[in-house]
């Protein structure tokens, strides 16, 4: 089971920070990502870090949005600093179904809703 939070109401230019915390199961070694829903449109992974700690992200979020991991707490992060109003979404946290890379985003939270306003 992954449970985000962190996510909430900020000024455009403003920070937030997400927390997806795990239970149940480690996943340690299976790449994690961030995902975003805004209304109206699809799904979208805006961030992943691969089970050593490589991250990569999409062109719309690079230099403002950090993710990391913490496997001692089986925990993934999102650092989003300079917010803009398309930021705005639902954010999901998701784990790959198995280890080192392998099979797809099997595990899914219940999303976190980001609001930015301008």
């Amino acid at each position: 089971q992954l449970v985000e939070s962190g996510g909430g109401l900020v000024q455009a230019g403003g920070s937030l920070r997400l927390s997806c915390a795990a239970s149940g199961r480690t996943f340690s070694m299976n790449d994690m990502g961030w995902f975003r829903q805004a209304p109206g449109k699809e799904r979208g992974l805006v961030a992943a870090i691969n089970w050593s700690g490589s991250a990569g992200y999409g062109d719309s979020v690079k230099g403002r949005l950090t993710i990391s991991r913490n496997n001692a707490k089986n925990t993934v992060y999102l650092q989003m600093n300079s917010l803009k109003p398309e930021d705005t979404a639902v954010y999901y946290c998701a784990a790959k179904s198995g280890p080192w890379g392998g099979g797809e985003y099997a595990y899914w939270g219940q999303g976190t809703q980001v609001t930015v306003s301008s």
